[in-house]
């Protein structure tokens, strides 16, 4: 070893460089963030704020259901019972009721079907109408209205007492009548209606205290006139009759 070399021992170590920098060059700094560094960080940061969304939205909405009245519970399917006795399941027994259109599920409103008033026959021979009655030269009776009364249509009415040298009885409008010559006998409805279609008829008749006279409306009706009263002259000339009229 020549006395001009030092030691190895003590020789300085190799400097050393950074790789990919010469020797001697200034020392490169840190390297600065790229642009996808950054993008990566906004988009972690951005799904973060979403999670605390939805979880912050999970709640509030179940908080406002839990307010809300719970659904009815499912309904129960009853097995209906065949012919047989075996159990079926409801839904296939059954039609759903999606099936259904809307005529099936709701009945359509029909309109009522008219009815009309039926009216209790009477049979022949009932009595209609019974009791005193007034004829007068002013005013002639429908004896076909209950009680008999004189008919704003003259065409309706049935009988007048008129003055003709004494008080007379007049079938008017189609009206008849006959007097009664059985004496010692009321006629009932039977005898009036057997001789008043064949017998009674429109000509006038004299009129006496007690007389009883079948009669025949312009209705079709069978009735007995007995006189009770007369009294009055020309225009006040009246009547009182004891009247029966029978339905026909």
């Amino acid at each position: 070893m020549s006395s001009n070399e030092e030691p190895r021992g003590h020789w300085p170590s190799a400097p050393t460089h950074p790789a990919g920098g010469a020797p001697g060059g200034p020392h490169p700094g840190a390297p600065a963030p790229t642009a996808s560094h950054r993008g990566a960080w906004i988009g972690a940061a951005a799904t973060l704020v979403a999670a605390v969304i939805g979880v912050v939205g999970t709640y509030v909405v179940g908080s406002g259901n839990g307010n809300q009245a719970a659904p009815p519970p499912a309904r129960t399917q009853t097995p209906a019972t065949t012919a047989s006795g075996e159990g079926t399941h409801g839904d296939e027994g059954a039609p759903s009721d999606s099936s259904r259109s809307p005529e099936s599920s709701a009945p359509a409103d029909s309109p009522a079907s008219p009815t009309s008033p039926t009216t209790a026959s009477t049979p022949a021979g009932t009595v209609q109408w019974q009791g005193p009655l007034a004829i007068t030269y002013t005013e002639s009776k429908d004896l076909d209205s209950t009680p008999p009364g004189e008919s704003e249509i003259n065409s309706d009415n049935d009988f007048s007492v008129y003055p003709f040298g004494s008080h007379m009885l007049r079938p008017d409008n189609g009206a008849k009548a006959l007097v009664w010559e059985t004496s010692g006998k009321v006629p009932s409805y039977e005898d009036c209606a057997g001789v008043v279609g064949t017998l009674a008829t429109t000509t006038d008749m004299k009129l006496k205290t007690g007389l009883v006279v079948c009669a025949l409306t312009n209705d079709g009706r069978v009735a007995r006139l007995t006189v009770k009263e007369l009294a009055g002259q020309s225009s006040d000339m009246r009547g009182v009759f004891d009247v029966v009229v029978w339905s026909r």
